[in-house]
C-alpha cells in the first residue's frame, strides 16, 4: 500500500489531502449538535498521522492547514465565520494546529528515516549477495578455464611426449570443461534476460520426448554414474512451447539432479500429457502438459524446499560450487510460458519437480493416420 502511494503523483496527493480531510470533515458535520467539537478535532489530527504515513511532507501540511481552518469555521462558534469568541477556543485551535503539524512532520520523518534504513539493509544484503556470487563465480569458472589452460599447455609443452591416447584425454578435458564454462555463462546471460524482462518466448510444435533426448546426450558425461530412464508415451503429441527455454529448463534441472545426487542414483524424466479435456470448455484447446524430474538421493531439507527458487539461494550444507541460479532460471522460463513448477519430497526418498504447462497439442499419430 505504502509503495503504490509513494508513486502518486504529488498533484494527485494534494487532492487524496483534500478529499480525506473534507469527507472526515462532512461526516462529522452531520453529527454536530451531538458530537463535541474535541473529537472531531481528535479525528482529524488521525486523518493527518494517516496521510504523513503514506504520503509527501507539502500534501501533509496542507492537510494540517486545512483540518485547521475546518475546525475553526465549522466547529468552533461562531460557526460558518473565521472570528473566534474566546482565548479558551483560540488556545486550541492553536494547539491543534501545532500538534497536527509537528505530528505530521515527525511522522513523514521518521517514514523517510526507515526509507534510509531499508535502503541500507538492502545494500548490505545485495553486497552479501554479490560476494556470495563472486565467490561461488571464482570457484566455477576458474575451475574450468584452469583445466583448459592446463590441458593447452600440456598439449604444446615442447619437453614433454604425450602419446596420442593422452592427447584425446586432454581434447576430450577441454571439451568438457568447456562445456561447463559455457554452462556458467549461459545461466549469467539468461538471468540477466529474466532480470530486465526481455524474455519473450516463440512459440512452436516441439517434439518433447526428442528434446529429452537431446539434452541427455549433452550431459552424457555428467550421468554416466547414473541410471536414467526416460517415461514417455509412444504417441506422445507435440506442444506448442519454446524449444530453446524447455531445453533450458530440463538441461538445468537434470544437469542439477546429476551434482547433487550420489553416483548410481536414479533419475526420472516423465513426460505426460491429459487428453480427456471437453473442448466444449477449452475452446483453446489448452492441454496440460506435465514433466516430472525426479531421482532418489537425499532430497531437499523440509525448510529450505521454498527457498531453492531463489536467485543466488545455495542449500546450506551443499557441496562448494554453484551460483545459486540455475532453479531460479528454470522458474523464470517455466512462468514465462505461462507454466508452473513445484518441488516436492517423495516418501519413499528423493525428490521430484513436477512441471505444469497449459498448452496446444498436435497428436502426431492421428495425422500419420490420415
Amino acid at each position: 500500500m505504502r509503495s503504490i502511494l509513494n508513486q502518486i503523483k504529488r498533484e494527485n496527493q494534494y487532492l487524496i489531502c483534500i478529499l480525506s480531510v473534507s469527507i472526515v470533515a462532512s461526516l462529522c458535520l452531520f453529527t454536530r449538535d451531538y458530537l463535541d467539537y474535541k473529537i472531531v478535532g481528535y479525528l482529524l489530527l488521525v486523518v493527518v498521522s494517516l496521510l504523513a504515513t503514506f504520503l509527501d511532507i507539502l500534501p501533509v501540511l496542507l492537510s494540517a492547514i486545512l483540518s485547521a481552518l475546518i475546525m475553526n469555521f465549522f466547529f468552533l462558534k461562531p460557526y460558518y465565520t473565521f472570528h473566534i469568541s474566546n482565548a479558551e477556543d483560540s488556545l486550541l485551535l492553536f494547539l491543534f494546529f501545532l500538534i497536527a503539524l509537528i505530528n505530521g512532520v515527525l511522522t513523514y520523518r521518521i517514514r523517510k528515516a526507515e526509507k534510509i534504513l531499508q535502503i541500507k539493509e538492502l545494500r548490505i544484503n545485495t553486497m552479501k549477495l554479490y560476494d556470495a556470487l563472486l565467490d561461488s563465480l571464482s570457484h566455477e569458472l576458474r575451475t574450468p578455464i584452469s583445466t583448459i589452460m592446463g590441458s593447452i599447455d600440456t598439449i604444446q609443452s615442447k619437453t614433454l611426449t604425450i602419446s596420442e591416447e593422452n592427447k584425446q584425454k586432454l581434447y576430450s578435458e577441454i571439451e568438457k570443461a568447456s562445456l561447463r564454462l559455457n554452462h556458467q555463462v549461459e545461466n549469467l546471460l539468461n538471468m540477466s534476460r529474466l532480470e530486465s524482462g526481455v524474455i519473450q518466448p516463440k512459440m512452436d510444435w516441439c517434439d518433447l520426448k526428442e528434446l529429452v533426448y537431446n539434452v541427455l546426450d549433452t550431459l552424457k558425461d555428467d550421468l554416466q554414474f547414473h541410471k536414467v530412464v526416460v517415461v514417455a508415451d509412444e504417441n506422445l503429441p507435440l506442444f506448442k512451447l519454446d524449444y530453446g527455454l524447455m531445453e533450458q529448463i530440463i538441461y538445468n534441472l537434470v544437469f542439477n539432479a546429476s551434482q547433487y545426487t550420489p553416483k548410481g542414483a536414479k533419475i526420472e524424466i516423465k513426460v505426460e500429457y491429459n487428453p480427456d479435456i471437453d473442448f466444449e470448455y477449452n475452446p483453446d484447446k489448452l492441454m496440460p502438459c506435465v514433466i516430472t524430474i525426479s531421482d532418489d538421493g537425499g532430497g531437499f531439507p523440509e525448510a529450505e524446499i521454498d527457498k531453492v527458487f531463489d536467485k543466488f539461494y545455495r542449500l546450506q550444507n551443499s557441496k562448494t560450487g554453484g551460483t545459486g541460479l540455475g532453479l531460479s532460471i528454470v522458474k523464470g522460463f517455466v512462468e514465462a510460458q505461462n507454466g508452473k513448477i513445484t518441488l516436492e519430497n517423495k516418501e519413499e526418498g528423493g525428490s521430484a519437480f513436477k512441471i505444469y504447462f497449459p498448452t496446444l497439442v498436435m497428436n502426431t499419430a492421428a495425422i500419420s493416420n490420415e
